[in-house]
């Protein structure tokens, strides 16, 4: 049986390839979930892929993350440099969690430097586009082979 990685997504990033395209690319999320399915299989993971704009809707699927004992790569978005609730949910949970974002959040605005989820996370990988996701799966890999 593959080892399971769940890949989470939080608020707006139901709207890349039109949002933004110049920070955040033009990829959609669904291709990004097809080309990092494809990718894990090669590693023998399976990925659940999962989006949400709801905080309580990530909460929940790190706590599922942890009864399944499956890796997490979470793009909390915004949500990264606001929630405590999603830091408290990845320290409950015994995961490795690699923390992605698009951009480089320390050439954006100050606000996007703080991230609570760096501090529950295994590492981050910041500012590589669509990429940031691919570089998560193969630093789990790593971490776990």
């Amino acid at each position: 049986m593959s080892k399971l990685i769940f890949v989470l997504n939080g608020p707006n990033l139901n709207l890349l390839g039109t949002r933004e395209p110049g920070i955040y690319g033009i990829l959609k999320l669904d291709d990004i979930a097809i080309k990092l399915s494809r990718l894990a299989k090669g590693f023998g993971r399976e990925i659940d892929f999962r989006q949400s704009n709801s905080e309580g809707d990530l909460v929940d699927w790190i706590h599922e993350a942890g009864e399944k004992k499956a890796d997490i790569i979470l793009n909390a978005g915004a949500y990264t440099h606001t929630s405590i609730a999603l830091m408290d949910a990845l320290l409950a949970v015994d995961c490795n969690c690699i923390e992605v974002h698009l951009s480089n959040i320390f050439k954006r605005e100050s606000f996007r430097h703080n991230s609570f989820i760096s501090r529950a996370s295994t590492g981050i990988i910041s500012g590589f586009g669509a990429k940031s996701y691919e570089l998560a799966l193969l630093a789990l890999a790593d971490q776990t082979s």
